[in-house]
């Protein structure tokens, strides 16, 4: 008896481990149509969540077989896989493409998929129009990039706006009292176009609510490109690439030669959750955003509401977030596979989402968390 007790946790140990570290995880066989769905890869955090709740939703159809595989942020592991699935005879692409922008990966996926009259459904990282109008069966699944980045200037300004934070014409964030709050962005991956959207658009919307009483303007800790729209916003970042890791050293660097003290980092806004609190670890390393009473304080935004960052705000370490709603995306997926498993054409019975004009992309709402 002992034996099988033994036997069966390591069954169950061995399933976990091929769910949480790569690989692919495949759903126990039957009958029933058979999805494949490839991640970019399986570490980023929102994705992990979403992932946990398209897992959750597609258990309770029994017309399902689903398999994840972890990309490994390899675009050429992840082209691979989906011809494997193809050839293995997979009835439904789920696809978050590794190389977003890229218009030939992309292109290169929906041609297998079209050859082998297999639907596709992209989802989180943009594709363009081009590519899903080049196939009937392709469907796209996202956010509008923009959104996030309008909600988290708004949050920003509501923010500095508040009767606590704002009297007398001044803000007590404004440690210079040079009407400027000077801010670390920490931006996303390059040619994303959530990157793009939530980079400029949170600063061009804060300053707009913002009416001139304060300005937000780029902290010489930043970096500095030429690549994108001479604006004096986008051009100006630290390279974080939606991860915490990189955040907390870029953040630790910056420090290194800038103050938390003296107006040269008065704000950070990042791209992602994950960055955001890879910020506040190196901030809370010089006693700043320990969520304890009389600690120095700078206010830190993010996007993606993970759990994590909800916590932080909640404790005081983090200011606000902006809600990519983790479970909408994952419902409207399985919505769409369930066309499949009734023989529908994939982007069929949509009248009820926000749907763009003329091309098959349906948009979750963003929501702002303070």
């Amino acid at each position: 008896m002992k034996k099988s007790i033994v036997f069966v946790l390591i069954l169950v140990l061995l399933a976990s481990a091929a769910f949480a570290g790569g690989g692919s995880n495949r759903a126990a066989s039957g009958s029933g149509v058979q999805v494949d769905v490839f991640w970019y890869m399986f570490g980023d955090t929102y994705l992990t969540s979403v992932r946990n709740n398209m897992a959750a939703e597609f258990s309770s159809y029994s017309a399902f077989r689903v398999t994840h595989h972890d990309c490994n942020n390899s675009q050429t592991t992840q082209t691979q896989m989906i011809q494997t699935a193809i050839t293995q005879g997979t009835k439904l692409l789920i696809v978050n493409i590794v190389t977003t922008g890229s218009e030939e990966a992309a292109m290169n996926i929906v041609d297998m998929a079209r050859r082998a009259n297999v639907p596709i459904i992209f989802f989180n990282r943009e594709v363009s129009n081009a590519v899903i109008r080049s196939y009937a069966n392709a469907a796209f699944v996202g956010t509008d990039a923009d959104e996030a980045g309008v909600m988290q200037g708004q949050a920003i300004a509501n923010f500095l706006l508040r009767p606590e934070n704002w009297s007398g014409n001044n803000s007590r964030f404004d440690l210079n009292r040079d009407g400027r709050i000077n801010y670390v962005m920490l931006r996303g991956e390059h040619g994303n176009a959530e990157a793009l959207g939530r980079t400029k658009y949170a600063v061009q919307e804060a300053n707009r609510l913002l009416s001139g009483r304060l300005t937000l303007a780029p902290s010489p800790a930043n970096q500095t490109s030429t690549q994108y729209e001479n604006d004096g916003i986008s051009n100006f970042f630290l390279y974080a690439n939606w991860s915490a890791a990189e955040a907390a050293n870029l953040m630790r660097t910056a420090l290194a030669a800038h103050s938390l003290t003296n107006g040269s980092i008065e704000l950070v806004a990042a791209n992602n959750d994950d960055a955001a609190l890879g910020a506040i670890e190196a901030m809370n390393e010089q006693g700043f955003n320990t969520g304890r009473q009389g600690a120095g304080y700078i206010p830190v935004f993010g996007v993606d509401a993970t759990t994590v960052a909800v916590e932080a705000i909640r404790s005081g370490r983090m200011t606000g977030t902006v809600l990519q709603d983790a479970l909408g995306m994952a419902r409207t997926i399985v919505a769409l596979a369930q066309n499949i498993a009734n023989n529908q054409p994939v982007f069929s019975n949509t009248s009820t989402y926000n749907v763009d004009q003329g091309v098959n992309k349906i948009r979750v709402p963003y929501a702002i968390v303070e």
